[in-house]
């Protein structure tokens, strides 16, 4: 099987499927959209991910686009180890605690936002980076309240193992710090996060150790 992830190393997107591929164990090659300088609206990239956003994961000449589409299937590909629980009210917490960071905290950060913000609606850089701490920290509040109901050894979002809450948790974590927010309020969220980092499949997809980061 051939596997080609299409990111970028500052995408927590990208960085989200990289955790994802490395506690899988999958061998995987990287292709680099730089989207500061908007490559990912590329022709022959957009032939490949009409969306013209990364990731998009290729696997055998198929096209899989969106982090959690990729995840799931990597979770159904390669079912070791497990990124849900086996039982079903337990899979919906853990889906739901990603989705608190994929619907409710990661759109509303995204560059192609901050961008509009700054552009159409000509938002000075200050008020951008307000709107994003605001979105991040009331996302984040709720995610606190979870992983504290959730977690069985503080080191994980829910129960004692890796699951796909940890994998949207850390990448979302690393934005936060990036736009100065305050995490003070969250020991939970900031315990895990510190937990997860020292794992090598964590490790290994931080941005500053990715192919494509500036020298």
């Amino acid at each position: 099987m051939t596997i080609r992830l299409h990111g970028y190393y500052r995408s927590s997107a990208a960085y989200r499927t990289r955790i994802a591929l490395n506690l899988k164990g999958l061998a995987y090659e990287q292709r680099a959209h730089h989207l500061a300088r908007g490559e990912q609206r590329d022709a022959a990239y957009l032939a490949l991910n009409p969306q013209g956003l990364v990731p998009a994961l290729e696997v055998d000449g198929t096209v899989i686009p969106q982090s959690l589409a990729i995840i799931e299937y990597l979770e159904e590909t390669t079912p070791e180890p497990p990124l849900l629980p086996r039982e079903p009210q337990a899979r919906a917490i853990v889906r739901a605690m990603a989705l608190v960071v994929a619907c409710d905290i990661h759109p509303l950060g995204n560059l192609r936002v901050l961008n509009y913000l700054r552009g159409e609606l000509a938002q000075p850089e200050p008020a951008v980076e307000r709107w994003v701490r605001h979105w991040i920290g009331s996302g984040f509040a709720a995610l606190e309240s979870l992983v504290q109901r959730h977690s069985a050894d503080g080191r994980h979002c829910f129960g004692d193992s890796v699951t796909l809450a940890d994998i949207f948790l850390v990448p979302q974590m690393y934005n936060a710090r990036r736009f100065g927010c305050e995490l003070a309020a969250l020991p939970a969220l900031v315990a895990v996060d510190a937990a997860l980092r020292e794992l090598p499949a964590f490790a290994a997809a931080v941005p500053e150790r990715q192919p494509d980061v500036p020298a």
